[in-house]
């Protein structure tokens, strides 16, 4: 059979297209982070990973166009060779130290980040234990390390014990999202980091969606828990509260050395652009600066919460800014997608394999820029598409 066959009798993306309901790959023409216009229409966004509003900044901004200046477009070159600047390396001891670890490494995307990361440290006879919700890249780092990988359902502790107990004394390392992306719910870290080191496995948390956001300061997941210490790897990525494009793994310093000469999307790829560098540094500056940037994200977050459960809506477990909105039905879930965005709001579907069978949703985010005024346009919108859509039930 030709290998491309199945190219040609692929016609779902062409038929969604056609009615009407394909919410993916909207071209927008212009947006100042809480407004976006895509054809000339403006909308609310709610579906964005910009938590702190900090892709519009004027410091972020002004950082960009600097390095700009002076190191140009590119670095043309991996970290290995010729792709390594000095604001790589003091951006990387500025990561370190918000984190809380000896060193840290600076990957082109977060995607690499645990590629690398995750296929250098495992190999063949090893062991990789993640949670069933865990986000694509961490499944495919522990694919491309060929190591031996045991799964857990959900957030399930005691399910997660029994993996433990039945893996060999190998080398063994756990991997969980500290807050995970589709549901907005929190990793049971402290339970994982004891379990873990009962049976002599080590620890990595993907934190994308947690720093800048959870705890103290925005340092973190782990820091929401008090036990930075007992995580012996923190990932993050800089596409979400921090402006930009990229990622980073921190740990002891012989463990991201160790990473640093192995790591193949490491070695093998064009180093994160200047501009890039620039804005992560300002960005994670403002951070430190003005805290009441994620004081008023959490104020926000509050308001819309109540104002789901209120109306009605299951939101699931959520403890964090992204709040879902579970619908269950695939067509149902289209639907509202689409009515939402006639009425001038931006949200995402998420159906299967994104999120399990059952559970299709509407995965809403919030800014620490977004406006009062704004977030009572987006219940009320919710309201009236809700009721029609059959999500709500209709007013007596």
């Amino acid at each position: 059979m030709d290998l491309f066959e199945k190219c040609y009798r692929y016609t779902d993306a062409k038929e969604a297209i056609r009615s009407g309901y394909y919410p993916y790959f909207t071209p927008i023409s212009s947006t100042d982070g809480t407004e976006v216009v895509i054809r000339g229409q403006k909308l609310i966004m709610i579906g964005s990973n910009n938590y702190l509003g900090l892709t519009t900044h004027p410091k972020v901004k002004e950082a960009a166009e600097e390095a700009l200046r002076k190191y140009g477009t590119s670095c043309t070159g991996s970290r290995f060779l010729n792709g390594t600047l000095d604001i790589h390396e003091k951006l990387e001891e500025a990561l370190a130290e918000f984190v809380g670890k000896e060193a840290a490494l600076v990957f082109s995307t977060g995607y690499q980040t645990n590629l690398g990361t995750i296929s250098s440290l495992l190999g063949r006879g090893d062991y990789v234990v993640v949670d069933k919700a865990n986000h694509a890249s961490i499944i495919d780092g522990c694919i491309l390390s060929q190591a031996e990988m045991r799964r857990y359902r959900h957030n399930d502790m005691e399910n997660l014990r029994r993996v433990l107990e039945e893996l060999k004394n190998e080398g063994k390392l756990l991997v969980v999202d500290g807050v995970f992306s589709m549901e907005g719910d929190l990793a049971d870290l402290p339970n994982i980091v004891d379990l873990a080191g009962r049976y002599g496995c080590r620890v990595m948390v993907d934190d994308a969606h947690g720093l800048g956001v959870m705890g103290p300061g925005g340092r973190g997941t782990a820091a929401h828990f008090g036990i930075s210490d007992e995580v012996d790897l923190i990932m993050g990525t800089f596409s979400k509260s921090f402006a930009s494009i990229g990622g980073f793994i921190a740990g002891e310093a012989d463990v991201i050395g160790y990473i640093k000469h192995h790591a193949r999307s490491l070695i093998f790829s064009a180093s994160m652009p200047p501009a890039s560098v620039a804005v992560v540094y300002a960005a994670l500056q403002v951070i430190q600066e003005e805290p009441e940037r994620i004081a008023h994200l959490w104020q926000i977050t509050r308001k819309m919460r109540e104002g789901y459960r209120s109306l009605g809506f299951d939101i699931g477990s959520s403890q964090t800014p992204i709040i879902p909105l579970i619908i269950g039905d695939r067509e149902r879930t289209f639907r509202m997608w689409k009515e939402l965005f006639q009425e001038g709001i931006f949200v995402n579907p998420a159906i299967p394999p994104a999120v399990p069978p059952g559970r299709a949703l509407l995965r809403t985010s919030y800014m620490a820029t977004h406006t009062e005024e704004q977030m009572e346009k987006v219940l009320e919108a919710m309201e009236r598409v809700g009721r029609r859509v059959g999500v709500l039930r209709k007013e007596v």
